[in-house]
């Protein structure tokens, strides 16, 4: 299957969308590119069975790029904690790799529903928890390291870049959003190069999949959704300075909500 100008089109306004929400909220992007960039494979061409996956797997390559752009913006406005993503990084790594292989062996159907049960929980928590005095402290290295692994092996197998998970965590933890959001940012890139490698393996040797595909990474997709996310990334991470804490957290868990049901009526449906 070729890009046509339609699609390009479409791929673009879509990155230009997802890059402001990485930037904005700390997001790889994945949470929205998942669920419509499925949708544009499906409708030129790609069976519904392969769409799910080729989509987890392009939108975590393309995360690669949008992340390097959200997190140089938040770092230049201090709100990285580069101890505590360090801290994250190698159960990260190792969770991501093992989550894109489970996704490959996952039917779409039952990838559909995963997604959708984790964005609406995370939603909640989102909204529920205000941090403060009754927030407990950070674990030691051990234990973020073991959280990072849920995170990565979480994010890999619904195709985000794990701040649906992280920035909850953080913030449950005396972290402040802006900080939290920011550090979940500089998470973004490891998730998604361990999970982009893993959908790349898991897809090597898979008959019948369309040209220019490595694995499940749909290159031409990626090269678009790339340019045009990274684009739009410090823009967002703008805004996200502007914007105070209780408004970031019900934008943040909104958007959740949203593409859950989504998701879940996919899943129903399928």
């Amino acid at each position: 299957m070729d890009l046509g100008l339609p699609l390009i089109l479409e791929l673009a306004a879509l990155g230009i969308g997802t890059g402001f929400l990485a930037g904005l909220l700390g997001i790889g992007g994945g949470m929205v590119l998942v669920p419509f960039t499925t949708v544009l494979l499906e409708g030129r061409g790609f069976p519904q069975a392969l769409a799910l996956k080729v989509a987890i797997a392009t939108s975590l390559a393309t995360i690669c790029f949008t992340a390097l752009s959200s997190v140089r913006a938040h770092h230049q406005r201090g709100a990285v904690r580069w101890p505590l993503a360090a801290s994250l990084a190698p159960g990260i790594v190792l969770g991501s790799l093992a989550g894109a292989q489970l996704a490959g062996a996952l039917p779409a159907r039952v990838l559909a529903g995963v997604f959708a049960a984790f964005l609406g929980l995370k939603a909640t928590r989102m909204l529920k928890r205000t941090g403060g005095a009754h927030a407990r402290a950070l674990p030691g290295p051990g234990r973020l390291a073991a959280v990072g692994g849920t995170i990565g092996l979480v994010s890999a197998v619904v195709g985000a870049g794990g701040a649906f998970m992280s920035v909850p965590y953080m913030t449950s933890r005396r972290v402040p959003i802006h900080q939290a959001v920011g550090t979940s940012s500089a998470l973004g890139f490891p998730i998604a190069l361990a999970g982009t490698l893993g959908y790349v393996l898991a897809g090597w040797r898979l008959d019948g999949l369309p040209p220019h595909m490595l694995g499940y990474v749909y290159l031409p997709a990626l090269a678009v959704l790339a340019v045009a996310s990274v684009s739009t990334a410090p823009a967002g991470a703008w805004a996200a300075h502007r914007l105070d804490t209780t408004q970031l957290r019900r934008v943040f868990a909104l958007l959740l909500y949203g593409i859950a049901v989504y998701m879940l009526v996919r899943a129903l449906r399928s």
